[in-house]
């Protein structure tokens, strides 16, 4: 598994060994011991899994303490730019968002740490992404970043006139709103 550090500290990109053949392929999509051995150490409890068509934002999500919620995204079908920003506020990347292209194609996971909201966006027909997280969901601590906040300024590559945002997600304040800390 190749482990690939991002600008901003602790937010990795996996990419796993792909061993094909005649039949197909196989490879391990997560091995603790080897997230242990190199600093990425969570025990993850549950996994999630979702199904969208394109031109879908989910996003921006987050738990605040004491429920933050580590996540590892891959892709099962599909294509999505994925995005994680930063919300540590003693971190010198404070503010900053970094995205990439996680689709069933490239294999390729991303590891988001505490203290980080998460959405993605839906480029192919239809996606079904799978994440693992650290801690279950509590409403309580359940928060959120529009997805179009002006000052975050994240393209999600999908044509303005092609997003669907559901209901809830248009109401989440932006960045300069929030108030949380980790």
């Amino acid at each position: 598994m190749i482990i690939e550090k991002t600008f901003i500290k602790d937010l990795v990109i996996l990419t796993p060994r792909i061993f094909e053949d005649a039949r197909g392929y196989f490879f391990e999509a997560y091995n603790q011991a080897k997230f242990l051995e190199n600093g990425i150490n969570y025990q993850f409890i549950q996994d999630n899994q979702s199904f969208s068509k394109r031109g879908v934002i989910r996003g921006l999500h987050l738990q605040i303490n004491p429920f933050a919620q580590a996540k590892l995204i891959r892709v099962l079908q599909g294509e999505i730019l994925d995005v994680a920003v930063d919300l540590r506020k003693n971190s010198p990347t404070y503010g900053q968002h970094f995205s990439v292209i996680l689709s069933a194609e490239n294999k390729k996971q991303l590891m988001v740490p505490h203290g980080f909201a998460h959405g993605f966006s839906v480029l192919s027909e239809t996606a079904s992404v799978l994440y693992k997280v650290d801690q279950l969901y509590h409403k309580e601590c359940e928060r959120g970043i529009r997805y179009d906040d002006p000052t975050l300024a994240i393209d999600w590559q999908i044509d303005a006139e092609d997003i669907i945002v559901s209901e809830k997600d248009l109401v989440l304040p932006g960045f300069n709103e929030i108030d949380w800390t980790f």
